[in-house]
């Protein structure tokens, strides 16, 4: 299919086709992307890839056109911000058609992704049109959550999808689209955890990373961390700076220590934490830190979250293991009497340490890399490289 094609606001190529674009709108799928990319570019050093992501994207070799991961936003922060997201998707479309990689891939944020893989669909720029980039995506959005029907316009627009959770391959099964499991990048042997269990740590506060949830949590945390009574630090790990600002206007005590996500001289030690849900979340549970998950938002995104996701817990390891590994304060519940309670716990019951550590191992096993390969060699089979 020909079409015209107008001029874009991102950046060119540096130099020649590229074969690979990749688009991750948020901190976490900045750092799974950047693992693909870095094994990629091993595997094939003269792979051109760009990236719409962030700064872990562009140190693993691809080039960054534009950086999702400052103002990334959930619920209703996002109508905040339409005109900005319609304007991306549009400038993305216009991209592709321009300079034709091989391939596309998304990765999660589906709200972004699945509404730039329709616009490429309905250019004729993606495969499943007839054009000439295959349209891919790794880390599935949470269907099996909410929103189940999207899964056939998934189908009708993506050429494959590699997932992370060993079901979520049998929630497509009704449908044309290949899915294939290509295990947990945390699971992975060689992922560097950014945290680690130890019984003398201190504690963790993990708000999140996105800025309308921190302002709501980290006042509890800070609040419940001050009631619990332990006589240790706490630690708290952000991942830029638009972020440490928020952290720093909530006023914390110097015994909360604050590091940059990586920059803390290997993993944080910890004891115990009190997390968001999250990325993070996940990493304290690998790690088999006892802890407990909280999650504060507004209103409406609440109203909604209500209405529309169907799950028993919020938290992935939760799901995964049918149990509540972390025990979930929601809205009103998460007061910082609950959760100081939690964390004193946490920090000083040997049995509730003993069952954390066995559920981490079971959600390793769980979650471990399959004989079919990691997600950068589903990746090159796609493209044929």
């Amino acid at each position: 299919m020909s079409k015209a094609v107008v001029a874009t606001g991102l950046a060119a190529p540096i130099s020649g086709p590229v074969d690979l674009l990749i688009v991750a709108g948020e901190h976490s799928g900045d750092e799974h992307a950047a693992r693909v990319v870095r094994e990629l570019c091993g595997r094939t050093p003269d792979l051109k890839i760009c990236a719409l992501g962030g700064p872990k994207l562009e140190a693993a070799g691809a080039q960054l056109l534009c950086d999702l991961t400052t103002g990334s936003a959930m619920g209703f922060a996002v109508l905040t911000k339409l005109t900005y997201y319609r304007r991306l998707i549009a400038d993305v479309v216009r991209w592709v058609g321009q300079h034709r990689p091989r391939a596309v891939c998304f990765v999660d944020s589906s709200g972004l992704n699945l509404r730039i893989a329709a616009g490429l669909f309905a250019q004729g720029f993606s495969a499943k049109a007839g054009g000439a980039t295959k349209t891919l995506y790794y880390i599935s959005p949470q269907i099996w959550a909410s929103r189940a029907g999207r899964r056939f316009e998934m189908a009708r627009h993506l050429d494959g999808l590699a997932a992370i959770f060993p079901f979520e391959p049998a929630c497509y099964a009704d449908t044309a689209l290949p899915v294939e499991f290509v295990g947990h990048p945390f699971a992975a042997p060689d992922y560097r955890a950014p945290v680690k269990f130890d019984a003398a740590g201190p504690v963790l506060l993990l708000p999140g990373s996105r800025k309308q949830v921190v302002k709501r949590i980290f006042p509890v945390l800070l609040e419940a961390y001050r009631l619990s009574g332990i006589k240790r630090d706490a630690v708290v790990l952000y991942p830029g700076q638009e972020i440490f600002a928020v952290l720093q206007a909530a006023n914390p005590p110097p015994t909360v220590k604050m590091f940059s996500t990586g920059a803390a001289g290997g993993p944080v030690r910890a004891s115990a934490v009190l997390t968001a849900s999250g990325t993070m979340s996940m990493h304290c549970a690998l790690a088999g830190i006892p802890g407990a998950l909280t999650y504060r938002t507004d209103l409406l995104t609440y109203f909604l979250g209500r209405l529309l996701v169907k799950v028993e817990y919020i938290g992935i390891a939760n799901l995964l293991l049918k149990e509540a590994m972390y025990p979930e304060f929601i809205q009103g519940a998460a007061t910082p009497e609950a959760l100081a309670e939690q964390l004193s716990e946490c920090a000083g019951n040997v049995e509730r340490v003993e069952r954390t550590r066995a559920q981490a191992a079971r959600l390793r096993a769980l979650l471990a890399q399959p004989a079919g390969g990691t997600a950068a060699e589903w990746l090159a089979r796609q493209m044929g490289t």
